[in-house]
């Protein structure tokens, strides 16, 4: 038996106002990200975009609003994420489950096409240093010439001082826009598995979780070390196009 609508509609508002407290300015976050695709992608008429790490399709679904010529292929590993996304972004995006950086993971994915972007939001710090490198490598080898893979994510400055300021300076900013008061990841993770449309998707998540893939990152990778790692993976031309605090949106354009 499926999620209903109404359940899945409810969990992912509840996922969006849990967000809002790790991903400062997180709506400007995915304008910005959104405005870099819609730039590259302007000349074609049916862009093929990837999000990665896509959850319950908080970021294709936005992409889809604006771009709505766009293909959007999703990808997760999470059984709840992915159902809570399939029924109630249905039209936003093809959704694929499978492991990023695991064997086979790219050609799980059945691109018809090289891609024209590939997006991802507060997903990629999951992976360690060397899955992340491999996947960066793979993502490059599946652009064409000229795409670019945006990405979104929580990028801690070199040195505990600087970190220091740009962790008060994302706290602060949660504080003024009220993010700090919704519940936090724990708690809506806690009360999704009390939900009975959920459970048998909790006990395939519980199964996964207790196997190797995905898991234990590099969570405090500067931006320089991930422009390092691009450029070692093929993209000619990395740069960060905003940022607030730790938050950062990184452009990396394939030459």
């Amino acid at each position: 038996m499926g999620v209903s609508m109404a359940t899945a509609g409810s969990w992912v508002e509840r996922w969006e106002r849990q967000q809002q407290r790790y991903a400062v300015d997180r709506e400007e976050r995915f304008t910005v990200i959104t405005d870099v695709v819609e730039h590259l992608t302007a000349a074609r008429s049916r862009p093929l975009v990837l999000d990665l790490g896509c959850g319950p399709g908080s970021l294709s679904a936005r992409l889809a609003r604006r771009l709505p010529g766009a293909d959007i292929v999703a990808v997760d590993m999470d059984p709840v994420l992915l159902e809570l996304g399939r029924t109630h972004h249905a039209d936003a995006a093809r959704f694929v489950d499978a492991v990023i950086g695991a064997d086979g993971w790219v050609q799980a994915l059945g691109l018809d096409r090289p891609l024209d972007a590939a997006v991802s939001t507060t997903a990629l710090h999951y992976l360690a240093e060397p899955d992340l490198l491999d996947v960066y490598r793979s993502v490059a080898a599946l652009l064409r010439p000229g795409g670019a893979l945006v990405n979104g994510d929580h990028f801690p400055p070199e040195g505990e001082r600087c970190s220091d300021l740009t962790a008060c300076v994302g706290r602060r900013r949660a504080e003024r826009t009220g993010g700090d008061r919704h519940e936090d990841w724990q708690s809506w993770w806690r009360a999704a598995a009390e939900e009975p449309e959920l459970a048998d998707l909790f006990v395939q998540r519980e199964q996964r979780r207790a196997t190797p893939g995905g898991v234990g990152g590099d969570e405090d990778l500067s931006v320089r070390r991930h422009t390092e790692l691009l450029h070692r993976a093929g993209f000619a031309h990395v740069t960060p196009v905003w940022q607030v605090g730790d938050s950062c949106v990184l452009a990396a354009v394939k030459g």
